[in-house]
């Protein structure tokens, strides 16, 4: 990646801030973790490792014999459920909390470890019952309910990998899932809520079964008690089979590489990649890092992560690193804006959150909808604020630092992916001195690195592709059933090195700043800048609520620079007047090769549900091109309005 004054500049942030001095002295990690995963790396993970309950230990921390196939302690054998629930509750702490769950429709349910065992074992026990064995692959497509947490656990209690299949998706991606995995048996519910509205899931997973004839059985939780139709041969209710089961259940140790579960990558072309992660090394990875990152006392924390279990954010933050360490989590079915815009910080003030985990995409939604709404909140209980699933523009941090956390909270931007499987760099939060927009130093044990085309390390103040250059415990194993597909996707560009398809830069401090995918990293008259800067740029102007920056053939420069922006509530449209004043605000923030080519005023950006901005489809309509597929957009009506404001224009 070439290197240009635009990325020196950008890549110092002159604010920065020291962890608060109570914060510092209490917090789980201190520096002294760097010192001695430096000195020792292998035997640092060895220690991690003890973190979590091994029925016959280990023999071997790593086998990197095979490469770029990693096996973590081999020869050591645990279930991952029992980590999460059986281990608690045998150790006196059966009353305490686990979830607390609140539904969008205003529903709760309080679930103890004591309960989590009770359901998680009947679940398991039916499972059996319909002929679940270790290896069956089981798929899931539920809402965020307490069921889909049980089925998870029921899953890995047997040693029978899910495939958490997010309650967005349409039925060809369903299918296209289903098939690549074999999977015969699948979970979901009637519908769930969404937006106030009853949103369905059984009549999706219909029409996706009648091209997967190989599953046997569909398990259906009543949520909404909307009416579905009903295949007898096929389809059985949850309360009928798993209600009446027994309440105890011996789960069985696995070895540490036993696969755990497969997660598909959202891929917009193609054939999905199935990720792999294994038992073992993944529940060190997530149960270490949410100890380390969000500084966890399970006996004082309520911990949320608003996310979807869909997505790898809510596997390891919402369901097995937050169960490994007995902490208390909440689990929320909603979104931020149903049935108002204080709901978030209604269910924090509720709960007494004190640690929030969220993507920067919320925390923009909330800076648009005003400072006013979470001021009217009590949001004393909160401690520390994190951020996940991409680069977050330095205003938003700031507005997440000062307006939620009171400016009192440490901020931890973390960075890692669906195949890293826990989070890779972060601020130790009572450690590092922290930077808006970065995500600091890679963690203890982690070797990443910023490379050039040449796979050289970069200087400080420049700009280059992400890599990891040693393996870690979480990782993926391979991409289920194509091996090739793994090493060339991941191991290809350098030899024995991950690459992690990400842009990043290293500035002078020797701090990493994450760019975004490679291919949101645009190539303007030879000068290369992420979409990433240059979107912070405009969200820095007071009138700009949110910002996605997209890049567009052009014959002269070979790619132009095209912005898609959301006003705040309180600005007025403006016209030409303000596109000519954005304009001219990115040209002086970053300098005239940023300038967008053109501007539009949108009422909003096409977002998955799970909020992730589909720059693909922007892409679609600044070449002018047909928008391809949006069934797994939160509204698909957001396209339609962005397409009538192109022609129109």
């Amino acid at each position: 990646m070439t290197n240009n004054p635009t990325i020196q500049e950008l890549s110092h942030e002159d604010r920065s801030f020291p962890p608060p001095a109570d914060f510092a002295a209490a917090a789980n990690a201190q520096a002294v973790e760097y010192e001695k995963a430096a000195a020792d790396r292998i035997g640092y993970w060895e220690e991690q490792a003890q973190r979590i309950s091994w029925e016959t230990p280990f023999d071997t921390v790593l086998d990197w014999s095979d490469r770029p196939f990693a096996k973590w302690f081999v020869g050591g054998r645990l279930n991952a459920a029992y980590n999460c629930v059986d281990r608690h509750v045998e150790n006196g702490l059966g009353d305490r909390v686990a979830y607390y769950f609140e539904g969008e429709s205003g529903d709760t349910r309080t679930i103890t470890y004591s309960d989590l065992l009770r359901e998680v074992s009947k679940a398991a026990n039916a499972l059996t019952e319909l002929g679940v064995k270790t290896g069956d692959r089981v798929a899931i497509y539920m809402p965020m309910i307490p069921e889909t947490v049980f089925a998870m656990l029921a899953c890995a209690r047997l040693g029978a990998p899910h495939t958490v299949i997010f309650g967005g998706f349409s039925a060809s991606a369903i299918a296209d899932r289903v098939k690549d995995c074999g999977v015969e048996f699948v979970i979901t519910a009637d519908g769930g809520y969404r937006k106030g509205k009853l949103s369905a899931l059984k009549s999706v997973v219909d029409e996706a079964m009648e091209d997967c004839p190989e599953v046997r059985n569909v398990l259906v939780v009543r949520r909404t008690g909307q009416d579905v139709d009903w295949n007898d041969d096929r389809d059985l209710w949850w309360h009928e089979v798993v209600d009446r089961q027994p309440e105890i259940h011996t789960p069985e140790a696995f070895d540490s590489e036993h696969p755990l579960y497969i997660m598909y990558s959202s891929g917009t072309t193609g054939k999905p990649k199935g990720i792999m992660h294994t038992t073992g090394g993944y529940l060190v990875g997530t149960s270490f890092t949410h100890w380390a990152v969000f500084d966890i006392k399970p006996d004082k924390d309520v911990f949320w992560t608003a996310a979807d279990i869909g997505w790898v954010t809510g596997h390891s933050y919402i369901v097995y690193g937050p169960l490994a360490n007995g902490a208390t989590s909440v689990l929320y079915e909603g979104t931020p804006d149903t049935p108002h815009r204080g709901r978030w910080w209604e269910i924090v003030q509720k709960y007494k959150v004190s640690i929030l985990y969220c993507a920067p995409t919320a925390i923009r939604s909330f800076m648009k909808w005003g400072r006013d709404i979470p001021a009217q909140y009590d949001l004393s209980s909160l401690r520390l604020l994190g951020s996940v699933g991409e680069p977050i523009n330095p205003e938003a941090w700031m507005w997440y630092r000062e307006h939620i956390g009171g400016n009192r909270c440490p901020v931890v931007d973390t960075w890692w992916q669906t195949e890293n499987g826990s989070i890779l760099i972060s601020p130790l939060p009572g450690v590092t001195e922290t930077k808006p927009g970065s995500a600091m130093r890679p963690l203890p044990g982690i070797v990443a690195d910023v490379f050039d085309d040449e796979g050289n390390s970069v200087e400080p103040g420049n700009g280059g592709y992400l890599v990891v250059k040693e393996p870690w415990p979480s990782m993926l194993r391979t991409l289920w059933g194509d091996e090739e597909r793994f090493k060339k996707t991941y191991w290809s560009q350098y030899p024995e090195v991950y690459f992690a398809g990400d842009g990043a830069k290293i500035d002078r401090d020797g701090d990493f700043w994450v760019l975004g995918r490679v291919d949101d990293v645009l190539n303007v008259s030879g000068h290369r800048m992420s979409t990433a800067e240059i979107e912070s740029a405009l969200v820095a102007h007071p009138k700009v609520a949110e910002a996605a920056v997209v890049g567009a053939k052009d014959e002269m420069t070979g790619q132009a620079i095209e912005a898609f922006v959301i006003l705040r509530e309180s600005a007025d449209d403006g016209g030409d007047d303000v596109v000519n004043d954005l304009r001219s605000h990115v040209r002086s923030s970053i300098g005239p090769i940023a300038t967008p080519r053109s501007i539009m005023i949108v009422p909003d950006l096409p977002k998955t549900r799970s909020g992730k901005i589909m720059r693909r489809l922007l892409k679609d309509v600044a070449e002018n091109r047909e928008v391809g597929d949006v069934t797994t957009l939160a509204d698909s009506s957001v396209m339609d309005l962005i397409q009538k404001g192109m022609k129109e224009s």
